[in-house]
């Protein structure tokens, strides 16, 4: 048995990066996943990689996580496909470069929108359908950013933030129901994805940078690993946790 058969997930930004590794774990170990993105062509590429590697394991849907209706029609998916929802992955994310004098409202609002709203919506509609379930897992994908200054993307880190408090709150009001949901949050330092690499252009350097000096840079798998810890009963006492994945970089 994998270490979580018979469990049906959602990953949100699910088609590449880290939400891809993601969706690979726990494919591995038994899961049957939602993939969701708004990248429909890389979406269904990650989704027939997963059907590849085990077959029936994995759909793929068309999803922008600031529409709450879409929502609504993602965890009716899940479970009518898969017959139920037992682990939600609140992954998808965006960052875009601005220091607090020059960042505009509209963006400010664009990254709340998709990663602290985005989490907020698929809490509030996955939380029913899990119960209903039988309980489950929330991981929602943080930042260090959310422990520590960084001005030049400060409505990225402003967003994370949000993520890192609304975790704590989701954890005790699932406890309080008795709903047998989990929520936690991991936060992740600099990984070799695209959206490193394109944020490292931006600064006028190359990801090199970051793989040479300090913690280096984690690979998405690292990320992954811990997203499936947090999916399995492994980790069934661990609860409204922040887990650091950044190799001491918080603490130097």
């Amino acid at each position: 048995m994998g270490r979580v058969e018979g469990k049906v997930a959602i990953v949100t930004g699910g088609a590449q990066g880290l939400g891809k590794a993601d969706c690979e774990a726990l494919v591995r170990e038994g899961a049957r996943v939602v993939v969701t993105d708004v990248k429909e062509a890389e979406g269904r590429a990650t989704a027939a990689e997963l059907n590849a590697l085990r077959p029936g394991s994995a759909i793929f849907l068309k999803q922008d996580v600031r529409d709450e209706q879409r929502w609504i029609e993602v965890v009716a998916a899940a479970v009518e496909t898969f017959g139920g929802l037992h682990i939600l992955v609140n992954n998808a994310g965006m960052v875009r470069m601005g220091t607090p004098d020059v960042v505009t409202l509209e963006d400010f609002r664009l990254h709340s929108a998709v990663m602290s709203e985005g989490v907020f919506l698929g809490c509030k509609h996955a939380i029913p359908a899990m119960a209903k379930s039988g309980g489950g897992s929330i991981i929602n994908v943080s930042s260090v950013a959310s422990h520590l200054g960084y001005p030049v993307y400060f409505s990225y880190t402003a967003a994370k933030g949000a993520v890192r408090a609304m975790t704590k709150s989701l954890a005790v009001w699932c406890q309080m129901n008795k709903w047998n949901i989990r929520v936690n949050s991991i936060h992740p330092g600099a990984t070799d994805t695209e959206m490193v690499q394109n944020s490292a252009r931006e600064l006028g350097v190359s990801v090199d940078v970051f793989r040479e000096t300090g913690p280096g840079l984690g690979r998405p798998e690292d990320v992954a690993n811990v997203v499936l810890f947090l999916a399995s009963e492994e980790s069934k006492y661990l609860n409204g946790a922040e887990l650091l994945l950044d190799n001491a970089l918080t603490i130097q």
